[in-house]
Parts: structure tokens; sequence; C-alpha cells
């Protein structure tokens, strides 16, 4: 690899997802018109309040063609929580009349505004990063953090560190992708001083790996009382230990680790891409290309190969929406995985999908699973105590010694031993039975699952690619 070579990857990447003038202006006078219609909503409110754009739009971080605007309105600290809410949600729907209410910590409005997608945010108007009452109080000061630090060149290494991150599917840092905020990218970039150079090091980290950008202090001229208002600095509360395989402290709540939600998976795949861009640069690790859906055919085909006894257990999908959806589906997965090894169904691997999720009409979601055993015996071997143990042993032996269905009690090395019945020969055996509601499930799956579900066994999981082609794709042809 020549430096050369990656630079002009770069160039034409950076010339791909830079907005142009138009794009600029169109989204600022979108997001003026949006801040007036939010003032002139506040001004029917018993209360004042103040409208900020936040977010990667506001700092000029955004990616070309990407049309979302975050617009917070920030209340009065002696407002309590309930009217916070009710304010919050009037001035969103006065705004975004098609608009519908999503939740975080508490309730916002999100709709679509001139072809942008527009989240209205109720928040705090506290005057000091240590003074937030709720978590998203904290975005205000994460925008003056930022802004206060970032040049034009550190903008276009943040948007260069966004598309590669989306390139390589390690982008977003909602739970069902367990990636990289937008945040964070920023916080990255602001630490390494460009993309180059956090790429170089990205490729050499050995986790676990910590950053405070609180060290680097305050920026050269910046002291106005936003911006010093902006952090909580060393000097004032030490960080939390964290034991995430990344550590970014975050410079306005140093109790929080910005890159919590990344996953360890992802934070080495982005080290293995990093590691290719290096030695092999190349626009297909921005932009790839699509990933066609696989059909029927195509899974039996995997099956054959494979030689597994495949199964999906599939069920109509929870109604909540995707970060709280996909943290259950991962619960109950790990719940019937680790149960089916338990039972000797020796697991291969796993995973999970699901379709429908906030929808109006609910879709199937699935836990997917390969496993290496399709049947065992009858019986199954059960070791008791040493004969010599005394009362323990004789109370193993009394209980299987009348048992016409056990094999022994017998002898073997200086223990009792018995084959008695197996509960469940086949791993969909148990998963038809109330067995299954033994293991750890996530609440909202259990709730559905007791609704009803379906189990597919074999080769007829691959009725399952008309619906999810693209997640099956995904599974049986793996990429890092």
């Amino acid at each position: 690899m020549t430096d050369d070579a990656l630079d002009a990857v770069l160039t034409r990447v950076s010339e791909r997802v830079t907005p142009d003038a138009d794009e600029r202006e169109r989204l600022r006078a979108v997001a003026a018109e949006l801040a007036a219609r939010a003032d002139a909503a506040i001004a029917d409110l018993p209360v004042d309040a103040d409208t900020v754009q936040v977010g990667s739009s506001a700092r000029s971080t955004w990616l070309a063609g990407d049309r979302d605007i975050d617009l917070f309105v920030c209340f009065p600290a002696a407002l309590d929580r309930e009217e916070l809410e009710q304010y919050g949600l009037d001035v969103g729907h006065a705004v975004l009349p098609d608009g519908h209410e999503e939740y975080a910590e508490h309730p916002y409005v999100k709709g679509e505004y001139e072809g942008f997608d527009v989240d209205l945010v109720p928040c705090y108007d506290v005057t000091s990063a240590t003074d937030i009452r709720s978590a998203v109080d904290r975005t205000p000061f994460h925008d003056a953090f930022l802004q206060a630090r970032f040049t034009p060149e550190l903008s276009e290494a943040a948007r260069l560190l966004k598309r590669f991150m989306k390139g390589v599917g390690v982008y977003g840092s909602d739970l069902r992708t367990e990636g990289f905020s937008g945040y964070l990218v920023e916080l990255l970039i602001l630490e390494h001083g460009g993309f180059v150079p956090l790429v170089e090091a990205a490729a050499d980290w050995h986790p676990p790996v910590r950053f405070d950008p609180r060290d680097e202090g305050q920026p050269d001229g910046a002291g106005t009382d936003a911006v010093e208002a902006a952090q909580v600095p060393p000097s004032v509360a030490d960080a939390a230990e964290f034991d995430d395989p990344l550590v970014v402290i975050d410079p306005t709540d140093p109790d929080r680790n910005v890159a919590a939600v990344l996953s360890p998976a992802n934070l080495a795949r982005f080290q293995h891409y990093c590691r290719e861009l290096l030695s092999d640069p190349r626009e297909s690790l921005f932009f790839p290309d699509p990933v066609a859906p696989i059909d029927a055919e195509g899974v039996r085909e995997h099956l054959d190969r494979r030689g597994s006894h495949a199964l999906a257990l599939t069920f109509d999908t929870p109604d909540v929406v995707e970060d709280q959806l996909y943290p259950q589906l991962r619960r109950s997965l790990s719940g019937v995985t680790g149960e089916l090894d338990r039972r000797g169904f020796d697991t291969l691997r796993a995973t999970t999908f699901a379709d429908g999720i906030g929808e109006e009409v609910s879709g199937r979601s699935v836990l997917f699973v390969e496993v290496g055993v399709a049947e065992l015996p009858a019986v199954a071997r059960h070791e008791g105590p040493p004969v010599h143990v005394g009362e323990h042993a004789k109370s193993f032996y009394d209980a299987y010694a009348d048992d016409e269905s056990a094999y022994g009690p017998f002898v073997e090395g200086d223990r009792y031993v018995v084959e008695r019945p197996r509960e469940h020969r086949t791993p969909e055996a148990f998963l038809r039975s109330d067995s299954l509601f033994d293991v750890a499930l996530g609440a909202h799956v259990e709730t559905a699952l007791t609704g009803g579900y379906e189990v597919l066994v074999g080769d007829s999981v691959a009725t399952l690619a008309d619906e999810f082609g693209t997640d099956l794709r995904a599974y049986f042809e793996p990429r890092v």
C-alpha cells in the first residue's frame, strides 16, 4: 500500500459524502422553518423555552444524502418531569402534525417535514453538564464541546469515518447494531486528529483501549461560558472505571462510557477493516455492493452442504421498539441455545432476526439455530454419588431401585449409575414442549410465545427465505 493510493481513495470518497452548497442551504432553510414552527408553538405554552439544533446536521458532519434534523426544545430546569413531557409532546405535534411518538428516557415526536426525518425532543435547559436531569440533557453540551473544537478538516474526517463504518457494518448505536454512534465517531476523530491517524492507531489497538477527551482541556480561544460548561474537567470529577473493550469518557459526564453499546465483535470487525483499508485501499470498503437475498433453494443447498440440523422458532414480533426487542431476542436465543447444549444437542451456530417492528401489522420474529445432533438415544446416562458416601448414596439407589423405566442402578467405577428415559430426544421436541418456558426468555418474547409459535425443522426453514432472505444470506455466507 502507498500513501498515494489511500489518499486517492479518500479523496474520491470525500467527494461523494460531502454535501454540496445546495444541500447545505436546503437543510439550513428547513431547520430554520422547523425552529420557527417550534417557537410559535412554544408561544402558546405557559412556560418559556428555547430551541436548538443538535447532532451531525448542526455540526456539519452529516453525509451527503442523509436527511436527518434533530431539534431540541430546552425547558426551564424547574419544570417537573410530567410537564416537560406534556409540553414537549405539544410542541412536537404542533411542528410535526403527522408525526408519531417514540420513547427514549421520555417521549418525543418523530416525523417527516419537507423530505427530512425530524426528531423533536424536549430536554431541560441546565446551565452546566454537571446539572443534567435526564440523559438527553447532555446532547446540547455534546454539541457545544465538539463545535468549539472541530475544524472543517476534522468534519471531513468524521464524514469519512462514518461512511467507512457504514460500509463495513459497524455504524449505529441502536441495540440491534451495537456499533459506533455519531458522537463516538467525532470524539475518536478529535482524539486522533484525523481519519488516517485513527485508522492506523485502531489497526494496532489491544483492547481494552481507553480515551478521556477531557485530558485535552479547553480549546484555544474558547473562553465562553457555554463551552466551559460543556465538560466536566478532570479536576472536578474523576472518570469512572469501565470494563468495556473500548472506553471513551463522555466529557460532559465522566460516569458514562460513550462506547458502552459497542459490542466486542463490532470493535474487532472495525479493527479488521482498518487493516484491510491500509493494506489494500478501495472504495468498496466504503460503498459495498448491496447484499442480494438468498432464495429457498440456496438455503437448502447450504443445509445439505453443512450436514447440520436446522431449526427456526417463529412467532409474532412483540409490539415494542427495536431497542427493546433485540436485547430480548438475544436473551431468548441465549437461553434456548444454552438449554439445547445442556441437553446434548450441540449448538453449532445461532442467530435471531425480525420484521414488522413498530408497524401496525405485526411481522415475524425468528430464533434460528443449527445443532450438530438431530436425535439422541432414548435413554440418558445419570451418574449418582460414590457408593461409599452412605446415606446420600443409599437415597440415590433407593430412588431408582424399583424404577422399571430405568436401566440400573449399577456400579461403574465407584459410583452408582442409571440410564433413565430421556425427556426430549430431538431438539424440536424440546422447542415444542412446555420446557421451552423454563429457559431465560425476554419478557415480551415470552408473552409472544405464549400466544403461539411455530417450529420449522430441517429443509422447512428454507421457507423463511421469502421474508428473511437477506438475513439468511448473511448467516449462511458470513463475513467479518
